[in-house]
């Protein structure tokens, strides 16, 4: 996985100081470097291909040096090649910098964001952008705060109960394909393609744009998986789970994620079931299990009889 420096670039709305001939340069570590002890000169530890940083603290310390060690340390740095030297909003572009971005043709890039916040904001940009990614066949919503990802066999109603949910008031986060990715254990994010995003495809209409069906609020870039909804269409005589003590599991990547089997048949409201199926997980996340609840008064209602009947 890789992400080109130019779509940082654009996508930070970062000002091109020099160096743009490094602008297709690609960047594939998601770790950022602070350089302080490289301008203190330990080239060490110096990772090369790290996006580095600068703010106010390697600025100061960066003018303390005399210009003889300033050329040294900063040649120093270039001649390892990172990807691009990143200045934060309230920091002044040393001249040396501008000139060695051109000699080198590395970027030297300009934020309007303050130190810390570019830092996080431009780690956890690349670390979804770096991460393993698979993709699967599915529509997640966002119900509620819930992310629920819809499976079921090709032209099972998915895209239409997502339609209905979005009418609802839900969000949609991608229809027909999701690509995942695990942003640590126990959280794996869902999102659309960038060509199917704001899209649902309905057969008999076509495809259709929530954004401008329902408004701006209907579409959410990702979200996080926290529960996955198989339907299955009804089979006679087939065993299903009438209490909902049956536990089953999804795996990705190295997180589990409950999976509840909805069987469908056209009497059954199948958005109204999801909606249920979500707020459901929700009560469990805090502590509340309905059906262990019912079984446990059920339970506790026959051992009060028994007792009685022994008396």
């Amino acid at each position: 996985m890789a992400v080109l420096v130019k779509t940082i670039v654009d996508d930070f709305d970062f000002e091109i100081i020099s160096g743009e001939t490094g602008l297709s340069k690609a960047v594939k570590n998601s770790q950022l470097t602070r350089p302080g002890i490289e301008l203190a000169g330990l080239f060490d530890f110096f990772e090369h291909d790290r996006m580095q940083i600068f703010g106010s603290k390697e600025i100061t310390f960066f003018g303390w040096l005399n210009e003889q060690d300033q050329n040294i340390r900063v040649d120093m740095m270039f001649k390892e090649k990172p990807p691009a030297f990143i200045f934060s909003k309230h920091v002044d572009i040393p001249q040396l910098f501008i000139d060695k971005g051109n000699q080198y043709g590395i970027p030297i890039l300009k934020s309007q964001l303050r130190t810390s916040e570019l830092f996080s904001r431009l780690y956890q940009y690349l670390f979804a952008k770096l991460a393993p990614r698979t993709s699967i066949h599915g529509t997640l919503v966002d119900i509620n705060g819930m992310g629920v990802l819809i499976r079921g066999k090709s032209g099972i109603g998915k895209s239409e109960v997502a339609l209905e949910l979005v009418r609802r008031g839900h969000q949609l986060v991608a229809d027909d394909r999701v690509d995942i990715y695990q942003k640590e254990k126990g959280n794996v994010i869902g999102e659309a393609p960038k060509l199917l995003k704001e899209h649902l495809e309905i057969r008999g209409i076509g495809i259709v744009n929530v954004v401008k069906l329902f408004g701006a609020s209907a579409f959410k870039d990702d979200k996080t998986i926290t529960l996955v909804v198989e339907l299955m269409a009804w089979e006679e005589g087939a065993d299903y789970d009438r209490l909902g003590l049956d536990t089953f599991n999804e795996m990705y990547f190295e997180t589990e994620v409950p999976l509840v089997k909805v069987p469908i048949t056209a009497a059954r409201s199948v958005p109204s079931l999801i909606e249920v199926a979500a707020m459901n997980a929700r009560l469990k996340e805090l502590g509340t299990n309905m059906a262990k609840d019912f079984t446990d008064s059920i339970t506790l209602e026959i051992n009060e009889k028994n007792k009685k009947n022994n008396k």
